[in-house]
């Protein structure tokens, strides 16, 4: 006998046809719910509109990392090669600055150009960062198992079932009125699906 003890995940209904859930995930949207997903074998063309989903933050992401190593960039190439930092106290005795020689000229700060090769890779390396990162924080990962694949009916969302899963964590989950909605836009195999606590 088992002890541990389950709580309530959320509704997995099936559709029948990649439109029949493109309908029933625009009737889902309209009925007010934020925590849901569709699931299908193949990417359906308009289904993020149908859901309502707005546009990813993770470029802005991308864009603050990428500039925040172009400054990085542009601060170690100077700091170490130039002495225009030097009003700032402290920061002169801080970095040991070695003088660049640039066409026969001392590094300063119209030799900027020679400081692109290194402003350049920071700018890939925090954008290549922050992307990974970013993209992790967003999607909730790592993440060792989800409720879903417990569920006796979802391994086919890779082969050819059409799910639409709705959480119990929504403020609108309510489990009667769910599986009643559920039902009135089609789902089929409405299963109620429970994750370990």
């Amino acid at each position: 006998m088992s002890t541990t003890r389950k709580r309530v995940y959320g509704y997995l209904a099936e559709f029948g046809s990649a439109s029949a859930l493109y309908k029933a995930a625009e009737k889902v949207r309209d009925a007010g719910y934020r925590k849901w997903d569709c699931h299908t074998p193949y990417p359906v063309h308009g289904l993020d509109a149908a859901m309502g989903m707005k546009r990813s933050i993770l470029p802005w992401f991308v864009f603050c990392g990428g500039t925040l190593g172009l400054l990085t960039g542009f601060f170690l190439a100077s700091a170490t090669q130039t002495e225009i930092w030097g009003w700032i106290p402290g920061l002169t005795k801080a970095i040991e600055s070695y003088p660049t020689v640039v066409q026969a000229k001392p590094a300063n700060i119209f030799t900027v150009p020679a400081f692109f090769p290194i402003m350049f890779e920071l700018t890939i390396l925090f954008s290549g960062f922050t992307t990974l990162f970013g993209l992790l924080a967003l999607m909730k990962l790592p993440r060792l198992n989800h409720p879903l694949f417990a569920s006796r009916q979802f391994h086919r969302a890779t082969d050819d079932a059409f799910f639409i899963a709705v959480e119990a964590r929504d403020p609108k989950f309510n489990q009667e009125g769910t599986r009643q909605l559920l039902e009135e836009i089609g789902g089929k195999s409405i299963e109620l699906v429970e994750e370990e606590d």
